[in-house]
């Protein structure tokens, strides 16, 4: 190497480090609060809502929202100041929605803070809710409770203890859905890329869940029907009851029962064992391409049907 390379490369480095010294004083100046480095403005806007709504519907871009329960309804917006969340009541309807004023210039900044909506409502139940966002995470607490819910993110978590009379619909591109302590009459938990984790449920009619790439952990569940596709991930069942049908369909993954039972159950995958417990006796017809297959050899009940191309199938009665 040059003696001319070798400087070049000296001052380089030194350059590099004076500029880490620098950043590290700033930083340690700032308390390490990134938030501090941010040439977004954000303000706080609240909205007390004094009409009457049984119906929420909200339009977000990138914000986070959470439901808390309160004395007095209101809507609290931290927000860029060119992008502010209209906030209205009509036709019996709480409407929030995102209204973009930025300019090409306001494009132009660094910003380590997140949006967020937070809606105070009096604990009870109300109509309609209905949230559409792009980023952000969705949280609603157990002391709300809703005749039907339909909430659709393309990035987030989701995270539910209410209830409702009707359909739940709950469903995010890349992050986790986690619902909790809560009935309704059905539930349809829709991933791409996150894990679905459902505790405590009870609903007369069917839950649904669906995920490409993650894991699903079910609990205390009762319900009429379970019905579960998947392309890659696990499925974990402890007390799943359903009153008709149990139906699993994985590409890779391995499925586990423990003290579960339906009148009918049927599990198919290509790549993935099979095994747990079941409460009841079931006519077991099971098949495995390159797996073994152990499974009671008893002849009353429902039909319980395995397939698995590679993996193993392994069911005892409890």
């Amino acid at each position: 190497m040059s003696e001319k390379m070798k400087g070049w490369l000296i001052a380089a480095g030194a350059l590099i480090l004076t500029g880490c010294l620098v950043f590290g004083g700033v930083m340690t100046m700032l308390k390490w609060d990134f938030k501090k480095l941010s040439t977004v403005k954000y303000v706080v806007n609240e909205y007390l809502l004094t009409e009457s709504f049984d119906h929420i519907e909200i339009k977000a871009d990138t914000a986070d929202i959470e439901f808390v329960p309160a004395e007095t309804a209101k809507v609290t917006c931290y927000e860029q100041k060119e992008m502010k969340h209209a906030v209205t009541v009509e036709d019996n309807t709480l409407t929030i929605e995102l209204i973009d004023t930025r300019k090409w210039y306001h494009y132009i900044g660094i910003s380590f803070d997140t949006p967020k909506v937070t809606v105070c409502l009096p604990q009870g139940a109300y109509g309609m809710l209905s949230i559409d966002a792009s980023t952000g995470d969705v949280e609603i607490p157990k002391d709300l409770a809703f005749e039907t819910m339909d909430i659709r993110l393309s990035t987030g978590h989701v995270t539910s203890f209410a209830s409702a009379s009707g359909d739940v619909t709950l469903s995010t591109h890349t992050g986790d859905i986690r619902v909790e302590g809560a009935s309704a009459g059905s539930m349809d938990l829709s991933v791409t890329t996150g894990r679905v984790t459902a505790a405590d449920l009870a609903c007369k009619g069917d839950i649904r869940v669906t995920v490409s790439t993650g894991h699903t952990n079910m609990t205390n569940i009762n319900c009429g029907n379970i019905i579960s596709v998947g392309n890659t991930g696990d499925i974990v069942m402890e007390n799943a009851i359903a009153g008709e049908r149990i139906s699993i369909e994985r590409d890779t993954g391995d499925v586990v029962f423990a003290r579960c039972d339906a009148a009918e159950l049927f599990v198919n995958t290509d790549t993935g064992d099979v095994k747990g417990s079941l409460c009841s006796e079931k006519v077991f017809l099971a098949q495995s391409d390159t797996g073994r297959v152990d499974v009671p050899k008893t002849v009353s009940g429902g039909r319980c049907e395995i397939t698995t191309n590679t993996g193993d199938i392994k069911i005892e009665i409890q």
